[in-house]
């Protein structure tokens, strides 16, 4: 077997594989024992003899009974309680004699220490970003991949030998010493790699049984249909009469899908028809392929949430973005997508109620469709890091593949939020073969260095060839405006496709979807808005989005909780909140927010004490609980003061503030010279 070295060190060569001796050591020291947590429904193999009917058809006792007959040795039926799992791989127990560096170089008390080494089936392009996200948490990655000089091989160690081996995988895993192997393709054999992973003691993440579950389609959707979560109707294909019943029951057009194998488009076929029957079936290997239909889902926009799983059971996702394909390949991807919150918040739970159900560690991708009558349908789901989820490399606090690596190790997750207003995902794809389909992509590579907030990711591949994916391109704005106008300054095709789905949902629904505010403005009474409305005309003045609301501190205090506390959630950055008289709404607001909160004391009309009481109530907060505040009655100063704080991140709103700094002076500047010339 031969062994390949990353090509930027030489210093794997001489290091010797780490013995998976110190895993019992550590283990034993710690006392710990991992147990899965009860899943809702485990997994199981769905036979090619089950047919499946739409989720309202099945009746819970079908679902059970079908998924019995369904179920293998050691499988159990939907619904089924599974009892806790002995020690399973390298966190509970292994060999005997320890490894010094266990203790020191933990990071969890559950998890396996920083020295494990994580073993990679699979060299392509997502295991290279595993592998630089491994290497800066200082972990070692390793691939097993059959292609010379694979992507992962230039930060990786590279052993030659195939994934779906089991021998293979044996010999990497023993001989490189993996602590834990996940996989970065769901095409690999599972059989081969449960084999391996028991004869060895490792444990895999995601397990067997789910990347078994989810390379066969038709059994991917017959167990979420048991676990109630919403898809498009299906039904098995196995002859020509089951077509024709699918056209009359489904009609035209409709889907046809291969079970197994199929990616980016590859394994469809669109049956536009009666006449396309049979060479859709022709197209897709014929019948004994392994075929099932699909009702065509009359989407308005196709939406994916990356959501990863811990070695506990826990789910966090990220956030819902927007997908758009080419050719059936991804194309750009827009993070937060351009839907309403109720649709966007909608997907998230789906995507989590679906890889809840699920076993194992890691990420996952899950494609949804977002229907013209508003409804959420899942479409499928990849164990692995996706393409839909690269944006968060620039674009959130934590990427995907960082907490795909702390996830297999049983480390804390990291945070899953934007780390700005909106990120696009733009694939470099080859539009052409060989020499002239790498010169069109180094022109868009070099669009991309001139572009503010853009960052380039080259996979390294070997050749080039039409549609294949050989690079990405993140770009980062403090708005989608923003975001889409650099997005347009190396590719204008895709900014436009992203504003056509948005023109598609808005006709669908009947209306648009609102812009994101960044700015709340609460007040205690609608007699303080000829007051705070100030606030609202600054902040429209420099295009910043801002909401407006009446939050009291004293007549809706659970109100008040809900909107601090919640505030942050919805994308608001900076709270201006006014009130008069006791004045309390400032100070508690910024009791129960993370975000900013300007306070505005209002004098209240028939006041006595003109403002002043509003003032002291709100400037005099104690230690730990600031609230900047302005002058009484001046709204105006606390919307530019909000503008100011979203522009110390925003480089286009910080121009606008510098262009009204310099309009007041030029204003001041003309008064005097006016004074000079008139005189009093």
């Amino acid at each position: 077997m031969l062994h390949k070295t990353p090509k930027t060190s030489s210093s794997a060569v001489t290091r010797a594989s780490q013995s998976h001796d110190w895993l019992s050591l550590h283990q034993a020291r710690r006392q710990v024992h991992i147990s899965r947590p009860p899943v809702p429904a485990p997994l199981f193999q769905a036979p090619s003899s089950v047919p499946s009917t739409t989720p309202s058809a099945l009746s819970p006792s079908q679902t059970g009974s079908n998924i019995a007959q369904a179920s293998k040795p050691g499988l159990q039926r939907a619904g089924a309680q599974r009892a806790p799992t002995s020690a399973r791989g390298p966190r509970v127990a292994m060999a005997a004699v320890a490894d010094e560096k266990a203790d020191i170089t933990a990071v969890s008390d559950t998890g396996l220490p920083r020295s494990a080494v994580v073993g990679v089936l699979g060299g392509g392009q997502l295991g290279r970003m595993m592998a630089l996200a491994a290497a800066n948490l200082g972990v070692r990655m390793k691939c097993l991949d059959p292609a010379p000089d694979a992507p992962a091989s230039w930060i990786a160690s590279q052993r030659l030998g195939h994934f779906r081996d089991a021998q293979a995988i044996k010999d990497f895993a023993s001989q490189e010493g993996v602590s834990v192997l996940t996989t970065e393709i769901e095409h690999i054999d599972a059989d081969a790699v449960e084999e391996a992973s028991k004869a060895l003691g490792l444990e895999m993440e995601p397990t067997p049984q789910t990347i078994r579950l989810i390379q066969d389609k038709f059994a991917q959707k017959q167990y979420f249909q048991a676990n109630n979560v919403p898809l498009p109707e299906f039904r098995e294909i196995k002859c020509r009469g089951c077509m024709e019943a699918t056209g009359e029951k489904f009609g035209f057009p409709f889907m046809l899908k291969i079970k197994r194998l199929a990616y980016d488009g590859r394994g469809n076929a669109v049956v536009k028809n009666a006449a396309d029957i049979d060479s859709a079936v022709e197209s897709l290997g014929g019948y004994e392929t392994g075929l099932y239909a699909e009702k065509w889902a009359p989407f308005v926009k196709e939406l994916a949430v990356m959501v990863v799983r811990s070695s506990n059971g826990s789910v966090v996702s990220y956030p819902v973005v927007e997908t758009i394909h080419k050719d059936s390949i991804c194309y750009v991807t827009e993070a937060p997508a351009d839907a309403p919150a109720k649709h966007l918040e909608a997907a998230k739970a789906i995507a989590e109620k679906a890889i809840g159900c699920l076993e194992g560690a890691g990420i996952f991708g899950v494609e949804m469709f977002l229907c013209r009558d508003g409804t959420i349908l899942l479409n499928e789901v990849a164990p692995r890091p996706h393409n839909s989820g690269h944006y968060t490399m620039d674009g959130c606090v934590t990427c995907q593949f960082e907490n795909h690596t702390r996830a297999i190790l049983g480390w804390p997750l990291g945070s899953t939020s934007l780390n700005c207003g909106t990120s696009i995902m733009l694939n470099i794809l080859g539009e052409a073969d060989d020499d002239e389909g790498v010169r069109i992509a180094h022109e868009k590579m070099a669009k991309a260095y001139k572009t503010p907030g853009a960052k380039v990711h080259w996979y390294g591949k070997d050749g080039m060839k039409k549609g294949r994916k050989v690079g990405h391109i993140n770009v980062s704005g403090a708005s989608r405006e923003e975001a889409r106008a650099r997005l347009a300054m190396m590719d204008p095709g895709a900014t436009e496709a992203l504003k056509s789905t948005a023109a598609a949902m808005q006709e669908a629904f009947g209306e648009a979807v609102p812009a994101q505010p960044q700015v709340g403005i609460i007040m205690g009474s609608d007699s303080d808005l000829p007051t705070m409305k100030a606030a609202l005309e600054v902040l429209r003045e420099f295009g910043v989005e801002g909401e407006i609301n009446i939050v009291s501190a004293h007549r809706t205090p659970e109100l008040m909780m809900e909107y601090a506390r919640t505030a942050h959630k919805r994308g608001i950055k900076v709270i201006i909140a006014g009130a008069g008289g006791a004045a309390h709404l400032p100070g508690m607001t910024a009791a129960m927010t993370p975000l900013p909160v300007i306070g505005v004391p209002v004098k209240p009309a028939g006041c006595s004490l003109d403002g002043v009481d509003a003032l002291l109530s709100i400037c005099q907060m104690p230690k730990g609980v600031p609230v900047a505040t302005v002058a009484i009655g001046n709204a105006a100063n606390a919307g530019l003061l909000a503008v100011r704080v979203l522009a110390a991140h925003d480089p286009s709103l910080l121009d606008k503030m510098l262009a009204y700094q310099d309009s007041m002076r030029d204003m001041v500047l003309a008064k005097g010279e006016a004074l000079k010339k008139n005189g009093v």
